[in-house]
C-alpha cells in the first residue's frame, strides 16, 4: 500500500482505516498499524529502514491488527484487553510525551470509544491525532468496551484544548477536519444520549444507526 506525504509526515489508507507513520533520523513512529491485511513494515521499508515504534489510540482491532507484524505496542491499560496479539504491551498514559522529529506528542485519554481510547497532540504544531473519537462517523459505540456518558465527558475535557489544536487527523472517513468537530461529536452525543435521534437498525450489526445534525452514532 502507497503512503501518501501530508505535510513531513505519511499517511496509509486501506480504504477501511488510516494510520500515521513519523520519522526522523533516528527512528520511527507508528500511530495506529490498520486491519493488518497487508504486509505493514514491508509498506514502511520503502520510506525508513527504521522499524517503527507503535502507539496505539485504541485496542480495535482495526486499528490493532498489524500488531502481528511487531513484538511490541504502548497502549492504555483500559484496552490491554482487546490485544490477542502475544506481544509485550507497554502502558500509555495521561501527560505521556512522544517526540519524533519536530514533533512533540502529548497523550490525553478520551475513554468512551473505548475505556482505553486516547489522542496525541502536538501543541506547538496545533495537530491531533484522534483515532476515532473525533470524526465525521460513523462512530462505534455498541458493545460492551464502550461508554456513551465516558464519551461525552471526556470530550467536554478535550474542548479545553481547543486554543491548541487546528488541524485533526481522523482514522475514519474525512481528513483533514476543524476544530468544530469536537464540538459537532460532543452536541450529537449529548442528543444521542438524550433520546433526541432516530435510529434504525444496522442491516447486519447489532445496533441502531443514528444520524445526528453533524455526526453518525452505530449504537
Amino acid at each position: 500500500m502507497e503512503a501518501q506525504k501530508f505535510n513531513d509526515f505519511y499517511i496509509f489508507d486501506d480504504g477501511g482505516v488510516r494510520y500515521f507513520l513519523f520519522v526522523d533520523d533516528n527512528k520511527s513512529i507508528l500511530f495506529d498499524c490498520g486491519f493488518g491485511n497487508n504486509d505493514v513494515l514491508a509498506d514502511i521499508k520503502d520510506i525508513t529502514s527504521y522499524k517503527p515504534t507503535v502507539y496505539l489510540s485504541h485496542g480495535d482491532m482495526d486499528h490493532a491488527g498489524g500488531l502481528k507484524y511487531f513484538d511490541e505496542c504502548y497502549l492504555n491499560k483500559g484496552d490491554h484487553h482487546l490485544i490477542n496479539n502475544d506481544i509485550i504491551i507497554h502502558d500509555l498514559n495521561e501527560g505521556d510525551t512522544i517526540d519524533i522529529g519536530q514533533y512533540h506528542f502529548e497523550v490525553i485519554e478520551l475513554a468512551g470509544h473505548t475505556y482505553g481510547s486516547v489522542v496525541f497532540l502536538d501543541k506547538n504544531k496545533k495537530l491531533l491525532l484522534a483515532g476515532d473519537s473525533v470524526q465525521t462517523g460513523p462512530i462505534y459505540m455498541f458493545g460492551d468496551h464502550r461508554n456513551l456518558d465516558l464519551y461525552i465527558e471526556t470530550l467536554k475535557k478535550l474542548q479545553t484544548y481547543k486554543g491548541d489544536i487546528e488541524t485533526i487527523m481522523a482514522c475514519h472517513h474525512d481528513y483533514p477536519i476543524g476544530i468544530e468537530y469536537i464540538d459537532y461529536c460532543l452536541e450529537d452525543a449529548i442528543a444521542l444520549k438524550a433520546g433526541k435521534l432516530s435510529g434504525t437498525p444496522h442491516e447486519f450489526m447489532p445496533c441502531k444507526v443514528y444520524q445526528g445534525k453533524y455526526v453518525v452514532f452505530y449504537y
